[in-house]
């Protein structure tokens, strides 16, 4: 690949992972009621989904996820579910330290398969590549170098503006220190997890 097409992906890419959606939406969440360690299992599953579909869109296999789409419907149900019951838990927390190390401890387990379920529970993100990437590269003519370098690009530029939402969150989080603003801050981050888990779950 040349440089300028790997720049101009990246910078594309960039402007394309900066655009709030619910995969941002949720990592904002997760950092402001768990902290920014804990928002990181989440931003990689998210990556992970992203470069799997990026995968089945460059080898042309768009067809095999839509012959498992009840898959990804099932995936689907199951993050928006999880995002939900995240946000109730969230709601009835309070916050004396036991009770948030054990909240925090217990999302942490499946904030990745969180984060991977948000991305596969919208096959059409293959459609995406496939109709972004013909704009920086050929796919047809797509070198096993190229697709790493392209791997590469998705990764890191996405990786690192969830980090960045992340990190924002997380450094606005310790701004509230008293009991009262963190049962406060819990209750939002809980209803922008119920409100993210049930636009998941609506998204056909």
């Amino acid at each position: 690949m040349a440089i300028l097409s790997i720049l101009g992906l990246a910078a594309a890419m960039f402007l394309l992972a900066i655009t709030p959606g619910l995969g941002v939406v949720a990592i904002i969440s997760k950092a402001l009621s768990s902290g920014f360690k804990h928002a990181i299992p989440m931003v990689i599953g998210i990556v992970v989904g992203d470069l799997i579909f990026l995968l089945f869109a460059i080898f042309g296999l768009s067809m095999v996820a839509e012959a498992f789409s009840e898959l990804f419907t099932l995936i689907k149900y199951f993050g928006g579910g999880y995002l939900i019951w995240l946000g109730v838990k969230l709601w009835q927390s309070n916050s004396s330290k036991s009770d948030m190390t054990a909240l925090k401890l217990q999302s942490k387990k499946h904030s990745f398969w969180s984060g991977l379920s948000i991305t596969l529970g919208n096959p059409k993100v293959i459609l995406f590549y496939l109709g972004f990437l013909p704009t920086f590269v050929n796919l047809q003519l797509l070198s096993s170098l190229d697709v790493a370098i392209v791997a590469l690009v998705v990764s890191v530029v996405l990786g690192s503006v969830m980090l960045f939402y992340a990190y924002t969150a997380s450094r606005a989080r310790r701004f509230l220190k008293n009991g009262s603003a963190q049962n406060k801050m819990n209750k939002i981050a809980g209803s922008v997890m119920i409100g993210t888990g049930a636009v998941l779950l609506s998204k056909t």
